[in-house]
């Protein structure tokens, strides 16, 4: 699911995120709440029309901001306080606050309330938080009135398997019609991030969709859907795109290099995105190089259409019966140089230690 914080998804129009083949895209609860209100959305027929996106729509829940704002806030067992990371205004937000806002903003789909944590935090806070998320899914649940949108609830559990799984189990018995697997690649190991995730997929039902939050990097897609995942968001593809690096299947492609002045060659050979098919490399590379958006558009339409093409080829293969052949040849051809890993660690950091936009 391409991200649009703000109500959109970044420097490419609604019409050209269909185009790259997307069905679904994302909104944030918490800055949509600050700018400009639910209320005035709501006033305008709801976000679909407000930014005219005929496609569905999921929303999260504020949960994350909880994490992320962690110098503003305040978390208690009825709600959690926020000082705006605008104004300084303080903002109240509970289970019940979280649904009303995703019910204003007409979401097809809604998430529940939840307490993500950071990766370091000891086993009886984590304990407290993932038991806290519990309390606030049933509240969600309570307060959600809307027949015409799915309200998924969240696991939690930090980094204890144990944990992970018990939440996993908690939430599949309140009978959600699906669910999001929260508090991963927040700072943790790859390694420890996919055995994590497959004690939350483990206790929760095969036959309704497993959402893995916060998670776009290709290599993280194919290991996730290895692991029983089926819907995945994330802010990676628009953001390496306005730093020039391109998705490509032998790893990213940083379009400002000198090697690509010249190359007249799409940025992937086969691709049937709008840019690859119209424009060369050596093109966007000068875009980047005088700083022309439109360098930024193509490499954002790029980046979409890559992950949805991947994600399709992805299905196919499990419909034939031949994915652990295609999970092992994309493994096998896909390289993310130690550079590239230390820079997406320390964005996830940054992420998680600062206000959660998409800058």
């Amino acid at each position: 699911m391409p991200v649009g914080t703000y109500g959109a998804v970044r420097t490419v129009s609604p019409d050209e995120v269909k185009a790259t083949g997307a069905k679904i895209i994302l909104g944030n609860t918490y800055h949509l709440l600050l700018r400009p209100g639910h209320d005035l959305i709501q006033r305008r027929g709801g976000l679909h029309r407000f930014m005219r996106w005929d496609g569905a729509i999921l929303t999260d829940s504020g949960g994350f901001q909880v994490f992320s704002l962690a110098k503003f806030r305040r978390v208690g067992d009825d709600a959690v306080s926020f000082r705006s990371h605008l104004d300084g205004s303080e903002i109240v937000l509970t289970p019940e606050k979280s649904v009303e806002i995703q019910e204003a903003l007409g979401s097809d789909i809604a998430m529940c309330f939840d307490e993500c944590i950071a990766h370091d935090v000891d086993r009886a806070y984590a304990q407290a938080a993932t038991e806290r998320t519990h309390r606030w899914a049933r509240r969600c649940k309570e307060a959600h009135r809307r027949e015409d949108q799915a309200l998924f609830g969240i696991c939690q559990g930090g980094l204890f398997a144990d944990m992970r799984r018990a939440s996993a189990e908690t939430l599949a018995e309140m009978d959600f019609p699906g669910y999001g697997i929260g508090g991963l690649s927040i700072g943790e190991e790859k390694a420890r991030m996919y055995e994590l995730l497959e004690h939350s997929t483990a206790a929760l039902p095969a036959t309704k969709p497993r959402y893995l939050m916060g998670v776009g990097s290709p290599e993280d897609l194919v290991e996730g859907v290895a692991r029983g995942v089926d819907m995945f968001d994330c802010v990676l593809a628009t953001r390496i795109a306005r730093n020039g690096a391109l998705f490509t299947p032998t790893g990213r492609l940083n379009v400002k290099n000198a090697a690509c002045r010249e190359d007249e060659g799409p940025i992937e050979d086969g691709c049937d995105c709008y840019a690859c098919r119209g424009f060369s490399l050596a093109y966007l590379h000068h875009l980047y190089r005088v700083e022309e958006t439109f360098g930024l558009r193509l490499a954002t339409i790029h980046n979409l259409r890559f992950l949805a093409r991947f994600m399709v080829r992805m299905r196919e293969a499990i419909v034939q019966g031949t994915f652990e052949r295609f999970r092992k040849d994309f493994l096998a051809s896909y390289r993310m140089t130690n550079q590239e890993v230390r820079h997406e660690q320390k964005a996830k950091w940054l992420a998680s230690h600062q206000e959660a936009t998409e800058t």
